[in-house]
């Protein structure tokens, strides 16, 4: 195993010393079968008591994996018939959303979602999966379109924030993003929302609001990112660790406080360690909220989302 992270080094001296203990075996011709059953097990356990024990910063890092499935290969995965759709009809074609339409378990749908890329060409040409107003513009157009021919709306959410240049702000990215909230706030087709890796800020949500929101389990979701937060609090990113503890960004935090529907959990490891079997969990939760969304009466949907981001954060005595 490949380690990327500190956390992960016990799993890698365990696997270790099964290697070794695995060329012991076939030098001497000697049965170390019990020995190699005895370090499996206990790499099982150090796996499970690892990946269920993450901490914030842990979450994060989990999320930026360079493996962690992206946007496009989870469409490819569990759709059929995808056809991308491009440009916002008024600049240009943001590479960093991505979208079109696609069959999804039988149901024509409207996928949309964020791309960071997988290699540095690609991710500068993708923009590290940091849109500029023109991606939400995209989006927006797309949006409209599948409720124009009462298409369900799928986003995949994965971005380290909205495009922070100044030629972005010149040409309306705040204007752009809050458009977005207030479109999809109001369309009149199912819209259901998954937080695939990081969902930071106002680049997040400004594909984020949904009939139904979720978020994987190694994902996290958040004003702002803990290095940032630690720039600003303690004007260095050396507390960036206790940034996100306290920004309560993780799936489990975001659940218990009533911000997103549900948590769809992820193969032991990560999305990364086995991409298709996280697909099959994301494929078969769109699939069934398709259904139950689809037979909500349009005024019904439309007045339900509205009331379920309207209760956010507000107090009861």
């Amino acid at each position: 195993m490949e380690t990327t992270f500190d956390f992960e080094k016990p799993i890698a001296d365990l696997l270790m010393q099964i290697e070794k203990v695995n060329q012991v075996a076939e030098k001497t011709k000697v049965d170390m079968s019990a020995t190699i059953t005895e370090l499996q097990g206990k790499l099982a356990e150090t796996r499970k008591e690892i990946y269920s024990n993450l901490s914030g910063w842990q979450k994060v890092q989990m999320a930026r994996h360079a493996d962690r499935p992206q946007t496009l290969d989870y469409i490819h995965m569990i759709c059929e018939d995808f056809v991308e759709l491009h440009g916002d009809r008024n600049v240009n074609d943001d590479k960093a959303i991505v979208g079109g339409l696609a069959k999804l378990g039988g149901h024509s749908v409207m996928v949309i979602g964020h791309q960071k890329g997988k290699n540095t060409k690609e991710r500068q040409f993708r923009n590290f999966g940091m849109a500029n107003p023109e991606g939400y513009r995209k989006a927006l157009r797309l949006m409209r379109m599948a409720e124009k021919f009462g298409k369900p709306v799928i986003t995949f959410v994965d971005t380290m924030g909205a495009y922070p240049g100044i030629e972005a702000e010149e040409r309306g990215q705040a204007e752009a993003i809050a458009r977005n909230l207030l479109e999809m706030s109001v369309l009149k087709v199912p819209v259901i929302c998954i937080i695939i890796g990081e969902g930071a800020s106002g680049g997040a949500i400004g594909i984020g609001i949904g009939d139904k929101v979720y978020m994987l389990e190694h994902s996290w979701y958040s004003v702002i990112s803990p290095e940032s937060c630690s720039s600003i609090l303690w004007r260095s990113w050396d507390y960036k660790e206790k940034a996100a503890e306290c920004l309560k960004l993780t799936a489990e935090n975001m659940y218990s406080n009533g911000l997103i529907d549900g948590i769809l959990p992820e193969p032991l490891g990560g999305a990364h360690q086995d991409p298709h079997q996280m697909a099959e969990t994301i494929k078969e939760q769109l699939v069934k909220d398709i259904v139950e969304l689809g037979t909500k009466q349009i005024d019904t949907l439309v007045n339900d989302r509205i009331e379920k981001f309207c209760s956010m954060g507000v107090v009861v005595e």
